[in-house]
């Protein structure tokens, strides 16, 4: 039995061809492209400014895990601390901003107790 992902993905792929073809409603179909899923399947003719538009949505998606490519490595997994999963160096200028500050980074001293005549103090006549 198909699982509910299967046919969110199904239908999520099934609707963009068709907003998109809404567009440009006489563009022959040319191009076949099946999708199949847990075992559900689907056949979609694609013209082509469906097989474009699919094309640079491909391109254009942008992970928001994704903070780039190490400096150091060209590795694709920086952290969200921009410290590099695979050689361990942080990247760019703000990482070592980050890793520097959380290095020399010492507790503060604990603030005095608060006066009872401070200068937000309500004095009443």
């Amino acid at each position: 039995m198909a699982s509910e992902q299967a046919a969110d993905i199904l239908g999520e792929i099934g609707g963009f061809v068709e907003r998109i073809h809404a567009l440009d409603p006489h563009a022959p179909a040319s191009t076949e492209l099946t999708v199949r899923v847990d075992g559900r399947e689907s056949r979609l003719m694609l013209s082509e400014p469906v097989a474009q538009a699919l094309r640079l949505a491909l391109q254009d998606y942008h992970d928001p895990r994704d903070q780039g490519r190490c400096d150091h490595c060209g590795g694709p997994r920086l952290d969200e601390n921009f410290q590099c999963r695979d050689c361990g160096s942080f990247n760019g200028v703000f990482g070592q901003m980050l890793a520097e500050r959380a290095y020399g980074y010492t507790e503060p001293e604990p603030l005095p107790p608060a006066d009872s005549a401070g200068r937000h103090t309500r004095h009443e006549p």
